[in-house]
């Protein structure tokens, strides 16, 4: 069965996108939670017409989303933690990040920061999704909270 996406959907497509799923999914899970609508066809002739019109303005968000991941490349973070030789207590979230990020200046959601487990003392990177074809690098370091 094909679905329109109205949303992202991790590890099936972008927003717009028309992908093939199974009918079961299709239909008990993307369409009613609101991710995807049915691709009829008077619903892909919206779809084209829209993208049509929105071209111009994606070019624009595009522009906006490689100009953050430029400044978003060159910056340097230091996230205090409570530490015991070596191992911090908890982890290190997306949360932290944003949080880190925010006081720079830069407004990034927690929810498109992808990072790995961070749990010790010591030098990280944190990939930020910003647009379908961008991905910024952030470096942070983690350091023990005096």
């Amino acid at each position: 069965m094909q679905v329109i996406l109205i949303k992202d959907v991790e590890n099936l497509g972008y927003a717009n996108d028309i992908v093939e799923v199974r009918p079961g999914y299709a239909n008990n899970y993307l369409i009613p939670q609101g991710y995807a609508k049915s691709a009829t066809a008077s619903a892909r002739k919206v779809l084209a017409e829209n993208l049509k019109q929105r071209a111009h303005k994606e070019a624009k968000i595009l522009a906006d989303a490689e100009a953050l991941a430029a400044q978003l490349n060159v910056i340097s973070l230091s996230i205090a933690a409570k530490a015991e030789e070596g191992r911090i207590f908890g982890s290190v979230t997306s949360a932290n990040i944003s949080e880190a990020l925010a006081e720079k200046g830069y407004t990034v959601d927690r929810k498109i920061i992808v990072l790995d487990p961070v749990k010790t003392i010591g030098q990280y990177e944190a990939t930020v999704k910003l647009h379908r074809n961008v991905k910024a690098t952030v470096k942070f370091e983690v350091i023990a909270e005096e």
